[in-house]
């Protein structure tokens, strides 16, 4: 199955969803509706409401609360991409200049807190508890994974370990949140419901595996960022953490350097090479391929049908992807 044919399986649903996410965007606050726009509309994949509209019909819902919970889920990751983007001081996502570039650090702050209070809104409007439990302990995981993320930034010491926590944190417990809500609302027993959980979590976790590849692989038009911004910041994504622990000494001195002095742009072509020579790249993505068969089994016990079959599907798309 294509993105085209996932496209076309799900449209009337996210046109629904895109039609709800531009109605709870009105404010009669100027700014926010011009910055809630630009954000909203910088051609994003909304892959995460998709999931969430997916997985819902893989399970047979019939109703109409998939199109809110996935509208919540996209104003929530919107929300953390306005805040991570001043935090990380970005100029540049999706090929566009970012919000906090254009209309200033200040407003991309405020308005993201004003998306997290407007999902929440929207999440009491469902008025189901066991919805809001769920919305309520992924946003708060979703923080506490950015502030470990930013100790982990310029620590050269980081482990796997730990950057696997803030993988699951800041990434995947989104993803995961998306497709449980599907089985929670379409009131299937909790063996599917942990099963549509563990799919979320572990196709978010390949996800962003494959993304850390991409900051240092991709070409930069098409993944719509600058090249290294990861080394940049000073992140030791998984890439770096497995070169700096395999590299021999003069590669060990040179990453930990640029990860300490966030100077790594300079040396990015010998970083580069370092990384190609310890087999980096594909170690995280052996990881990420790991992670997306374990997406692929959490839907065995799923009914057949073509929206099951775009579920696995994205479990593929999500690690050959090339942006």
């Amino acid at each position: 199955m294509t993105l085209d044919d996932i496209r076309q399986l799900s449209d009337a649903d996210m046109a629904a969803v895109n039609q709800h996410i531009f109605s709870q965007l009105t404010s009669d606050v100027a700014l926010i509706n011009q910055l809630g726009i630009y954000i909203v509309n910088s051609g994003g994949k909304r892959l995460r409401p998709l999931l969430a509209v997916l997985a819902a019909r893989a399970l047979g819902y019939q109703g109409k609360k998939h199109l809110s919970v996935a509208a919540i889920i996209e104003f929530i990751h919107t929300s953390t991409l306005l805040h991570d983007d001043v935090v990380d001081e970005s100029t540049l996502r999706r090929g566009k200049q970012t919000a906090n570039a254009v209309f200033g650090n200040q407003a991309s702050v405020l308005v993201g807190d004003f998306l997290y209070s407007r999902s929440f809104q929207m999440m009491v409007q469902l008025d189901d508890m066991r919805i809001m439990q769920v919305l309520a302990d992924a946003t708060n995981v979703i923080a506490e994974g950015e502030v470990l993320q930013l100790m982990n930034v310029n620590d050269p010491d980081t482990s796997e370990q730990n950057y696997m926590q803030v993988i699951y944190c800041k990434t995947a417990k989104l993803f995961e949140a998306a497709t449980q809500l599907a089985a929670i609302i379409a009131e299937q027993p909790e063996a599917v419901v942990n099963s549509m959980k563990l799919y979320g979590m572990h196709l978010g976790t390949a996800f962003q595996l494959i993304d850390d590849v991409l900051d240092y692989q991709a070409d930069a038009a098409e993944l719509g960022k600058n090249i290294g911004d990861d080394l940049a910041e000073g992140k030791p994504t998984l890439p770096l953490i497995h070169a700096l622990k395999h590299g021999n000494s003069l590669q060990q001195a040179l990453i930990r350097s640029a990860i300490t002095d966030g100077n790594g742009m300079a040396n990015l072509t010998e970083i580069l090479q370092a990384m190609e020579q310890t087999n980096a790249f594909g170690y995280t993505r052996n990881i990420a391929e790991q992670e997306a068969e374990k997406a692929r089994r959490a839907l065995d016990n799923i009914a057949e049908s073509d929206f099951k079959q775009a579920l696995l599907a994205l479990t593929e798309m999500a690690v050959s992807r090339s942006h």
